[in-house]
């Protein structure tokens, strides 16, 4: 079913890394090349997010069954909501000619590395947990409880990123245009892009 174009692009990393600000950038700088595969949830639309654009807001029921039926490439449950990449989902933007963007967690990798998907591996890090934790504490969108937990999330997401063989390159977001930089050069150099 899948890979018929270029290889899909997967990124990975602790939530506050940057992760989204340079998948965002990419897409925008690159609307004709890159395409952004929408996973679905099972959590509750947050302000602002619309279905079919941030995510594809599910029930718990509905995909549990759709993962039954195979539908998915890969699933993870984080902070008690499932989440999910599905094969529909990939095959959308490859069917629109671009190369797919996957911006899923360690769970998702390890499944992605059991399909035949074969992309690209890209792991995003802050450059401490310290400075994560800042990141986190300025958006002022978590309870304490909820913060703390995705630190502990981080730190063991920061010690997989590092083992060497999970991933094609590991940037450190400390600048972002650097970081950005880095990235597209790692991606044009991959995909014979311009």
């Amino acid at each position: 079913m899948f890979h018929k174009g270029p290889r899909p692009l997967v990124l990975c990393g602790p939530s506050g890394s940057g992760k989204s600000s340079l998948i965002r950038k990419l897409l925008k700088e690159h609307p004709d090349t890159f395409g952004y595969s929408v996973s679905h949830t099972t959590r509750a639309p947050r302000s602002g997010e619309k279905n079919g654009k941030h995510y594809h807001f599910t029930t718990v029921d509905k995909m549990q069954k759709q993962i039954e039926e195979g539908k998915f490439i890969e699933t993870a449950i984080f902070g008690g909501n499932m989440y999910g990449t599905s094969k529909c989902a990939v095959e959308a933007v490859r069917q629109a000619g671009k190369v797919c963007v996957l911006d899923i967690d360690m769970q998702g990798v390890e499944r992605v590395k059991q399909s035949c998907l074969d992309p690209l591996y890209i792991f995003i890090k802050p450059p401490s947990i310290e400075e994560l934790e800042k990141r986190l504490r300025a958006r002022k969108t978590e309870t304490e409880d909820a913060l703390q937990r995705r630190l502990t999330i981080a730190r063991t997401e920061m010690e997989y990123g590092e083992q060497n063989g999970n991933f094609d390159i590991v940037i450190e977001n400390d600048n972002f245009s650097e970081a950005y930089q880095k990235l597209r050069e790692f991606i044009i150099s991959n995909l014979e892009l311009k």
